[in-house]
């Protein structure tokens, strides 16, 4: 079977895993669609990383083959996501940055630079675990050929998670054309969710995951800020997990498999047009630790949990010698602290919610969350919001 593949939300797909459809990827249902509200702020007019000014998204998808594992030709449910902070004529103009581990069990390239200098260079590319090397050296080539480089060296941020439950993990199907395609193919407005970009082959609490986005905007001594962000899930035990601060995973485990071990993982990626120090964007960062754990996640020792926060302010972040730069005081910064707890929480309510079930290698199967069921839990809660 030919490769199949994605860029940014169109897919072309191997049915009856996904709807092959650009429109349905785009128009995916999400938590709002079925009633489910996370928290008290306001979200921005697309809820996604996107709705701060400057910030693009595109995914490529890799979705061939079935039945019985040959490493190398499949089956294959992989891709990679890459996350742009500013649009590619500014990519050479870094954003501030920080960078926390809530448990390490993971990888981040880029991130003892973004530790020490406080800014990220270039694009955030985020995939599987054994194409995390591909996709951070696919990135330096496009970054070279596409924009001349980012000065004479350049370490990208590039994270992954592990998917080789369903996909061909050993294969490497992850190429440098499908980094391109995700990079050439960011845009900004509405995006893909669910089984789509690095996220497609991944699972979180025992359902079907993946990519999920969310946002949030607030005021600040009379200015408007947002603040965005993307996961990329793949953790979690099912009966810890719970939706809008109810039970969920209980609930719906009542008939179910006894838990297992959280020994997946989760990326996050925290977007703000906020000005902001890196100290301030690493205490942003930390924050989400605060989402996840509303979502049920203990962090375990075989979860990799790491996050990254930047903002799209101060240009100044990428000039040599003294430079003039805005930042909130730090008595001001609760707002945002609030924003990104919510916008955390409802981004992997979305990754669950948009997923679909898949069946992968050696005919692995991962059942997408019930949403018909999870309306009935939360509205026996009381936790629905009415129109």
């Amino acid at each position: 079977m030919k490769q199949l593949l994605a860029v940014s939300a169109v897919l072309f797909t191997l049915a009856p895993l996904l709807d092959p459809s650009p429109a349905a990827q785009t128009a995916r249902v999400r938590a709002r669609d079925l009633q489910i509200v996370v928290g008290t702020l306001p979200a921005g007019p697309q809820n996604a990383i996107t709705d701060v000014a400057g910030v693009l998204v595109g995914h490529a998808t890799i979705v061939r083959g079935e039945g019985t594992l040959k490493v190398g030709e499949g089956p294959v449910r992989t891709g990679v996501t890459a996350i742009l902070p500013r649009p590619i004529a500014d990519l050479a103009t870094p954003v501030f940055a920080g960078v926390f581990s809530q448990n390490g069990n993971g990888e981040l390239t880029g991130c003892h630079w973004v530790e020490e200098a406080g800014r990220c260079e270039g694009p955030i590319c985020i995939t599987n675990t054994h194409s995390c090397g591909t996709v951070r050296d696919a990135t330096i080539k496009w970054l070279v050929e596409r924009t001349g480089g980012i000065g004479q060296w350049a370490l990208p941020v590039t994270g992954e998670t592990f998917d080789g439950y369903l996909n061909d993990i050993n294969g490497f199907h992850v190429q440098p054309s499908h980094v391109s395609a995700a990079l050439e193919g960011a845009q900004e407005g509405a995006l893909a969710e669910g089984n789509v970009g690095g996220g497609t082959g991944m699972t979180c609490h025992g359902f079907k995951c993946g990519t999920g986005t969310s946002s949030r905007v607030v005021s600040i001594d009379r200015e408007t800020f947002t603040i965005g962000v993307l996961v990329q899930a793949n953790y979690g035990v099912r009966e810890e997990l719970r939706i809008a601060g109810v039970p969920v995973g209980r609930e719906l485990s009542k008939s179910s498999v006894a838990p297992r071990k959280d020994q997946g993982s989760i990326l996050i990626v925290v977007a703000t047009d906020a000005p902001l120090l890196p100290t301030q964007l690493k205490r942003i960062a930390r924050r989400a630790a605060l989402g996840l754990a509303r979502n049920g996640s203990y962090a375990g020792n075989g979860s990799g949990d790491l996050f990254l926060a930047f903002s799209t302010a101060n240009e100044a972040a990428g000039l040599v010698g003294p430079a003039t730069v805005r930042a909130l005081g730090n008595d001001q910064l609760d707002p945002l602290f609030l924003a990104t707890v919510q916008a955390v929480e409802e981004s992997i309510v979305n990754a669950l919610i948009a997923a679909d079930t898949m069946v992968g290698v050696n005919g692995a199967k991962v059942e997408a969350i019930d949403r018909a069921a999870v309306r009935e839990i939360l509205a026996k809660y009381g936790r629905l919001v009415r129109p």
